[in-house]
């Protein structure tokens, strides 16, 4: 039932009427829990929240179903506004952004021309950039683009995701590019040709590139709320003596705040992924769909209004 339910979320998340009816509505069906406001004014306030508790941040300013290259050209502005608002208020925040917003569906010199522009105007600031993985038909081309990024920007990091079979290939691959990597269980919905089906073949392939990125001495961000995945990153970096300066654990904004609180309190750098913007509805109905749960209090939200 959960797994069919799972299904169901995802293939709307992907449906353009219901995220332009989102965009017009605002986060009015509970998505204030994931997502932290329409504006960088509002986001740079909870990221001094964040701060203050310390914890470090990474922002996102949402954008899927870019098809244009006026619109890719804008979403990069935003981008460029925000790491100028982190560089000003001299806030503990890097930026994390996808490529279809930049221009990916669009032509390589739309892409590329927007990252850099980010890329110069986060250099100026000393803010780091993370290309975010989308879905495996994009996988490829994200890593093309993240390598020949990489020759020039040194503040630039991408995502490898656990449930694709590939993953550990491209670690391997991006090994001598010295990487910062984030590395994720997964989150768009593959078939078994590409990615594992079963949560525990997941979860080993997860460990596998875990020891791999770590062992190869690369700073490895560990992004899950799973505490089992949590647990088995704190016993490998002890036996093997890894320092923290060369790992941190990273969860989503509005998921086990508490649990953020805890492992900082143990001394772990910790990072909140911190969504914003008015194109939210994609991103809300994914993290729906990790936990389907949510659903429940989301609707229990929306009839106590």
């Amino acid at each position: 039932m959960e797994k069919a339910l799972r299904n169901v979320i995802l293939f709307l998340s992907k449906n353009r009427l219901l995220t332009n009816l989102a965009k017009k509505y605002g986060l009015r069906l509970g998505a204030g829990r994931f997502v932290a406001g329409e504006s960088i004014e509002l986001v740079t306030k909870v990221i001094k929240g964040l701060n203050k508790k310390g914890l470090d941040v990474t922002i996102d300013y949402l954008g899927e179903f870019v098809d244009n290259e006026a619109e890719a050209n804008e979403m990069a502005e935003h981008c460029i506004i925000a790491i100028e608002e982190i560089g000003k208020k001299k806030l503990k925040s890097q930026l994390s952004l996808k490529m279809t917003s930049m221009g990916l569906d669009i032509s390589d010199e739309v892409v590329m021309k927007n990252m850099c522009r980010i890329l110069e105007k986060a250099s100026e600031h000393n803010v780091f950039v993370t290309i975010d993985m989308e879905d495996y038909s994009r996988c490829e081309k994200t890593l093309e683009i993240f390598k020949e990024l990489k020759k020039k920007y040194n503040n630039i990091g991408t995502v490898i995701q656990a449930y694709l079979y590939r993953s550990a290939n491209d670690i391997a691959e991006l090994k001598k590019l010295r990487p910062n990597l984030r590395l994720v269980k997964g989150a768009y919905k593959e078939p078994a040709k590409v990615a594992y089906p079963l949560k525990a073949d997941v979860d080993e392939n997860f460990k596998k590139i875990i020891k791999m990125h770590l062992l190869n001495g690369n700073y490895t961000a560990v992004a899950t709320h799973d505490d089992a995945i949590i647990e088995y990153t704190k016993k490998l970096v002890k036996e093997f003596r890894i320092p923290k300066y060369q790992y941190e654990f990273q969860m989503l904004y509005g998921i086990r705040a508490e649990r953020q609180l805890e492992l900082v309190k143990e001394g772990y750098k910790v990072r909140v992924y911190v969504p914003y913007g008015t194109d939210w509805y994609g991103y809300f109905m994914r993290r729906l769909a990790e936990r389907p749960a949510n659903v429940a209090f989301i609707l229990k939200g929306i009839f106590k209004k």
